[in-house]
Parts: C-alpha cells; sequence; structure tokens
C-alpha cells in the first residue's frame, strides 16, 4: 500500500478507536471515522492474540494486498483501521476481499462504479 494511504501515528489510531464507529466480521474488524483532509487513511494491526510477530506480520500483509484493489471505491475523507481477527491466517485472499467489501459496504463507504 502507498504511504499517501497508510494511517500510521500513534495518535490517529487512537482518534480513530475512540471516535470511529466498528463493524465486525469473523475475519477483521473495520473502524472507521470520517476526516478533515480529503483523501482515504489505511491503518492495519494484529494484536498480540496471534502469537509471533511472523504471524502478525502475515495477518497484516494479508489485509493490506485485500484492501488495496478496493482504494479507489472508498468514499474520500475517511480514516479507516482494518484490526484482523485469528482465522485470517486460514481464509484465502479472495475471502478477506469478501468480507472487507462487506463490511465496506455496512458502513456505507463503498462508491458505486460508474456504468458507462
Amino acid at each position: 500500500m502507498q504511504r499517501r494511504f497508510r494511517l500510521t501515528r500513534s495518535t490517529d489510531f487512537k482518534r480513530v478507536r475512540r471516535f470511529g464507529k466498528s463493524y465486525a466480521h469473523p475475519l477483521v474488524v473495520l473502524v472507521a471515522l470520517r476526516s478533515e483532509h480529503t483523501g482515504v487513511h489505511v491503518g492495519v494491526t494484529a494484536g498480540k492474540t496471534f502469537g509471533t510477530a511472523v504471524r502478525r506480520n502475515r495477518a497484516k500483509r494479508l489485509l493490506r494486498a485485500a484492501i488495496h484493489p478496493l482504494l479507489g471505491q472508498i468514499s474520500p475523507s475517511h480514516d479507516l483501521i482494518l484490526i484482523a481477527r485469528l482465522p485470517i491466517l486460514q481464509a484465502r485472499l479472495t475471502e478477506i476481499q469478501a468480507a472487507l467489501t462487506t463490511l465496506l459496504q455496512n458502513a456505507r463507504l463503498l462508491e458505486k462504479p460508474d456504468e458507462t
């Protein structure tokens, strides 16, 4: 994921977690907050319940790969946090993308693609 789409600061993560609305799925939790800037920023995290750093990093890589094709369809001016859940390690990339699409639709953050 390109740097311009990343949510990196600890204070930003805390702000989104505190004031954002969360949407849950067995594979991932989405926390969304409307922002004052124009772009979409996404932060990805995996808790220590995953065990080793190798497993946490794998979960985060899967989430980044799954959200990448959806970035152009997400409504601008939002900060998002994706929190991995343990079953994500056994899921396929298409299942993770479907879960993210469902969560983004539930949050009403997906824009409909132009049909020309």
